[in-house]
């Protein structure tokens, strides 16, 4: 049986890490014990809840994807909300006179494996402002849903930082949000800081399904853990004006435009080999976002082995065939990302123009994919010491 931070912590397992001290609590709806007791409600009744910090999507996770999300009280507890997730690039860092209302932040909300998934960055972002200010910071953690072997491409080059990536770490990393904190906190200088209170029970080859925890979604589009699998390709799309299925009950592994032929790209992509994964054609439409109540011809991916499956391969792939095929429809996003103006969203994805360049260039896909390879090896090296569990 797996048991989280949150329920080692709960279960009185972690020491005097709370006790006596005001706690910020950074949350949103996954932050549940097994028993579904969310940690806000539980440290409230122990007397330590005193601020909650929401990130992107809110604390209940009702605001949709780069919404921004307001400060007020929480519903249930009456704790002051601070948002970690406004219209600015500032409002992303708590602020000082937030962390002079605490003597200790807690962490606890479920990753999903992926470099551009926003909580990781709200987390090193908060243990920054916290070190500054001499407050320290807890990380609940909790498991990698897709494992913790698999590492998948490059990292991010200078100048291409940005909140979906602010270190340079591989698109899937195979690290938990604890262990991932540890690595950036030491490249930064800040584990003195930082305190991790691992879990019990998980290994490094369990998906999250067998850890017979809950599932619950870590925001409004990440519905399933067969969602998290394709995520690490399939949001590659967001720097596309491709439809990644955003307005169905499938979000990410659903994707089209009103221009796709579904049977035709289904046919480009089996010449590319790609292991563990089917793809059936469909057509869908979409009831808000990209191409809103327009009908869109596109795929459905079928995950069938998730062992040979590489969703960042599967990804690339796609972005490779749609330009192929439909030249005079392909188009890359161009407007403001993770509120950066000055680079395209998909460089940002990407770390750097290497992937736009490919796919422009029509490189071949397995000369793309040796690209990743030092990179891939020399990040499993360097994240060793960051790792907590066999």
């Amino acid at each position: 049986m797996v048991r989280t931070g949150l329920d080692r912590l709960l279960a009185g397992e972690c020491g005097d890490l709370l006790a006596g001290k005001r706690v910020g609590l950074i949350a949103n709806p996954t932050s549940v014990d097994r028993g579904m007791v969310h940690a806000a409600d539980a440290l409230f009744e122990r007397g330590h809840l005193k601020a909650l910090l929401g990130p992107e999507h809110g604390i209940r996770g009702d605001a949709q994807d780069m919404v921004g999300v307001t400060s007020g009280r929480d519903a249930r507890t009456d704790v002051p909300v601070h948002s970690l997730y406004g219209h600015t690039l500032e409002s992303l860092t708590p602020s000082a006179e937030v962390l002079a209302e605490v003597d200790v932040l807690v962490y606890d909300i479920q990753d999903v494996g992926c470099r551009y998934y926003t909580f990781a960055w709200t987390l090193l972002l908060a243990l920054r402002a916290a070190a500054q200010a001499r407050v320290r910071t807890v990380v609940l953690d909790r498991p990698n849903p897709l494992g913790g072997l698999a590492v998948e491409g490059t990292g991010v080059e200078d100048g291409y930082t940005s909140f979906v990536g602010l270190h340079s770490v591989p698109v899937r990393h195979g690290l938990t949000v604890g262990e991932l904190t540890r690595l950036v906190a030491t490249r930064e200088g800040l584990s003195d800081w930082l305190d991790v209170v691992p879990m019990s029970g998980w290994r490094r080859a369990m998906h999250f399904d067998a850890t017979g925890l809950p599932w619950v979604q870590p925001s409004p589009n990440m519905p399933t853990l067969d969602t998290a699998f394709v995520y690490p390709g399939l949001c590659l799309l967001e720097g596309t004006e491709l439809s990644e299925g955003r307005g169905t009950t499938r979000p990410f592994e659903i994707f089209g435009a009103p221009y796709i032929d579904g049977d035709r790209l289904a046919a480009a992509l089996v010449d590319d080999d790609l292991p563990g994964v089917r793809f059936r054609p469909l057509v869908f439409r979409p009831t808000f976002h990209k191409f809103a109540n327009e009908s869109c011809g596109g795929l459905q991916i079928h995950v069938i082995d998730r062992e040979r499956f590489r969703p960042l391969r599967t990804g690339v792939a796609i972005l490779r065939a749609v330009r192929r095929l439909y030249p005079g429809h392909f188009r890359w996003r161009e407007h403001p990302y993770e509120f950066v103006t000055d680079r395209a969203a998909i460089d940002l994805l990407g770390g750097g123009p290497w992937l736009r360049e490919h796919v422009e260039a029509g490189t071949p896909l397995r000369e793309v994919l040796t690209c990743w390879r030092e990179a891939e090896e020399s990040f499993s090296r360097e994240r060793a010491p960051a790792l907590l569990y066999d």
